[in-house]
Order: C-alpha cells, then structure tokens, then sequence
C-alpha cells in the first residue's frame, strides 16, 4: 500500500501534522460556533477543516498505517510552564499556532520528492496565512463579548460643564471609587487639541482599575486612545460606518427613543442600546420616552441595553426593574459635592448591594 516515494517516517509526520493541523482547526470552529455563533466564520473554519484533509483514498489509508501511537516518544512529553487551565481567548491562541506550525510543517513536507498531487504546498501555506487572520478576527470578537459582559450597573458619563470647577480626571477616579462600571467621556465644547490628551489620561485611569471607557460621537478620539467603545447618538455617525471602521474589539452603542430605531442600530452593528432620555433631564433638551419605552426596547433587542436621562437615586431602582442592564447617570455623581458617595450610594440600589 506504501505511496511510491514515501517513507514510512514522512508518512508518520505527514499524519501527525494533518491530525494536528484538523484538532486545532475543529476547536477554533466550535468557539466560533458555539460561543460566538458566528456563522460566518464556523463555516469557513470547518470548509478549511475538510479541504485540508482531503489527501485522496490511497494516500489516507497509507497515512493511517504509518501510525504508531502506541511508541510515539512525544505522547507523553509535559511541556514546562504549561497552563493547566485556559480562559478562551488562551485556548484560540494555543490551537491557533498548533495548526498554523503543522500548516508550516504540511507546507514543507508537501516540497520533498515523491509527494503526491493531492499534497499542494501553496494549499498549506494559504491556509496558514488565513488562519492568522481568523486568530485575530475571533480574539477581537472575544474581547468585545468579554466587554459588553462588563457593561452592567453604573454608567457615569463625565461632562466637563457639570464637574464644578473639578478636573476630570479627579471626577472619574472619584466615580469609579464608588463603583462605576463604565465612564464616558461627553464634552462637545472642548477642542479636539485638548480632548486628546484627556481622553488619554481618562483612558489610563479606567484601564488601571479594570472600568469601561467610552467616547461620546468622536470616532477619530475613540481610536487615538484606544477607547473601549464609542457612543453614537441618531444625528451622529451611522451606526454601520463606525462599525466599520471600529477596531473590532471596541462596543459600538447607539442612542434610541423607540423600538424602530433600536431595532435598526442593532440590525447595523451596535453592540449596545442607549435608552432616554428616560425622565425629564436639565443636561440637555430631550424627549422623554418613560419607564415603558424601556421595557418595550427592552424586549426588543437581544443586545444589553442602557437606560439614561434624568435618573437618580429616586428612581434608579424603577429603571433597573424595568429591565435596563446599566443605569446611566451625569450630574447624579459628577455634579454631587461627593461623586465617590453620590455613585457608592447608586451602586448600592442599581446591584442591590
């Protein structure tokens, strides 16, 4: 049965590396599949799966008789340092470059004199190069799920008008000392010469302390510091543009009044639906949409969803109740003469701590 040319340690190496090669590939494909339920991305990684296995019948029995599993010397060999439990985004790196080095090691094998037709070395190697753009794609899918996870509770968007005469910087650190999950930057007045900077420090500091940071409108702000998401009200950049040119680990969120239009935004690409203004707010002239709006919106959408507008700890509790997975507040906690006390005590009725 021996394919003319080969020997039966190419073979051994060839099988090892196709096996590798698949194993690797069919976890990628299921964390795309079951956890992310990217259709897109499963089908291409399980296309990919099945082409690379395809050597022809001769060939596949010879691959199978070369086989000695029982006296393979690596079986056992215990890699030092070696993790003996992953997160997923450890599990896609690690099968990532386990079929991308057998891809290399195909790649090679497939040049050596007597390999078969059905042995393509440019098969191999394009297939290696797609998987780096699939790892890269599905970590960044991954980091954003992990991020909208972390979208609940409190939400303090920070406007300069409203800090008293306080820095920024001391407001946000201020916020997140009483549980702030995310903050917002908002300022509309400021030039982008000096929203940069600030943006930049805000950035730092939520980084430091494991917050959500997000930029109100300015998508060229949002990338500069490398913001968790961006925030995009209905007069502002379309959702799907920015979508688009988002790097894929930031959250999109998108202001909506009504089902239409939160259905729409999340139909385009947002991550997230920011609900209001829910009552009657001095930050700026709004519609009010109520409690029931919330619900309904709520019901909607399968994406998390943020409720903002005049809320406070008088009726932060209603909107939670009306199922809001974050309650966003502005002057609750930036314009408070204690921000740190003013979110502790939201904190307490929005997580029922």
């Amino acid at each position: 049965m021996r394919t003319m040319g080969l020997d039966k340690a190419a073979l051994r190496i060839i099988d090892a590396n196709l096996n590798r090669s698949a194993e690797g590939l069919r976890v990628i494909e299921d964390v795309a599949r079951l956890v992310l339920n990217h259709e897109a991305l499963s089908g291409e990684l399980k296309t990919l799966r099945h082409r690379l296995v395809q050597t022809g019948a001769s060939l596949q029995i010879d691959l199978v008789w070369s086989r000695d599993a029982a006296r393979d010397v690596g079986r056992d060999i215990q890699v030092q340092g070696e993790a003996a439990t992953r997160d997923l985004q450890s599990i896609i790196v690690a099968n990532s470059r386990r079929s991308q080095e057998s891809l290399r090691v195909l790649e090679e094998m497939a040049k050596a004199p007597g390999i078969p037709a059905g042995l393509d070395p440019e098969r191999f190697k394009q297939a290696r190069f797609r998987l780096y753009a699939i790892e890269q794609e599905i970590l960044a899918l991954l980091l954003r799920r992990d991020k909208l996870r972390r979208l609940f509770g409190l939400y303090v968007v920070v406007d300069g008008h409203w800090l008293k005469g306080r820095s920024h910087a001391a407001v946000t650190r201020q916020a997140i000392e009483g549980g702030a999950r995310v903050i917002q930057l908002r300022e509309k007045s400021v030039a982008k010469k000096r929203l940069l900077p600030l943006a930049r420090e805000l950035r730092r500091i939520c980084l430091e302390s494991n917050v959500l940071f997000v930029i109100n409108d300015y998508l060229d702000v949002a990338l500069d510091c490398e913001a968790d998401g961006l925030h995009v009200g209905q007069d502002d950049l379309p959702v799907a543009a920015a979508r688009k040119l988002l790097r894929p680990h930031q959250i999109l969120g998108c202001s909506a009044s009504t089902v239409e239009e939160a259905l729409a935004a999340q139909s385009e690409g947002a991550d997230h639906i920011g609900v209001g203004s829910i009552f009657t707010t001095s930050t700026k002239d709004v519609n009010v949409v109520g409690i029931e709006s919330l619900r309904e919106i709520k019901r909607a959408v399968s994406v998390p969803v943020v409720a903002i507008g005049g809320i406070n700890r008088e009726n932060v509790a209603a909107v939670m109740e009306a199922g809001a997975d974050a309650a966003a507040v502005i002057t609750a906690v930036t314009a408070a003469e204690d921000p740190a006390r003013a979110a502790r005590d939201l904190v307490k009725i929005v997580e029922g701590k």
